[in-house]
């Protein structure tokens, strides 16, 4: 009787370790690429960017020209993925903070939106492989 008992308690903290134990999915691995449009001070601006594993990159071209690079940090939310992020911008412009959210709009999809101090508000397409 007392072995049973015990053999049930290690199946289930053994249960329990396995269903809350974080697991790295195929998903995370494969970077998931995204192309960005915004407007800052009525100029046009663009960025391209990827995620994976949670942290992203991603490239920008701001007002007068200005080009810089962002890394980000996304929480990863079983539908919305919100993000902050630190960049640095060339023409004088500096260090950008930027903040945002990802959303799946389908299998393949996903949309999000954001801002960048340097490159301003900015709408996002992108792709899950």
């Amino acid at each position: 009787m007392k072995t049973a008992t015990i053999f049930r308690k290690i199946i289930t903290s053994v249960g329990f370790l396995v269903l809350f134990t974080p697991q790295i999915t195929h998903a995370q691995l494969v970077p998931q690429p995204w192309v960005s449009v915004g407007s800052k001070d009525g100029d046009v601006t663009y960025s391209v960017g990827a995620r994976a594993l949670n942290w992203g990159a991603e490239l920008g071209i701001g007002p007068d020209s200005a080009t810089g690079v962002d890394v980000l940090k996304f929480i990863s939310l079983p539908v919305v993925s919100p993000y902050v992020g630190l960049g640095y911008y060339s023409e004088d412009k500096g260090l950008a903070v930027s903040g945002g959210v990802q959303v799946g709009a389908g299998d393949n999809l996903f949309l999000g939106a954001g801002y960048n101090s340097v490159r301003g508000i900015n709408g996002q397409l992108g792709a899950r492989f």
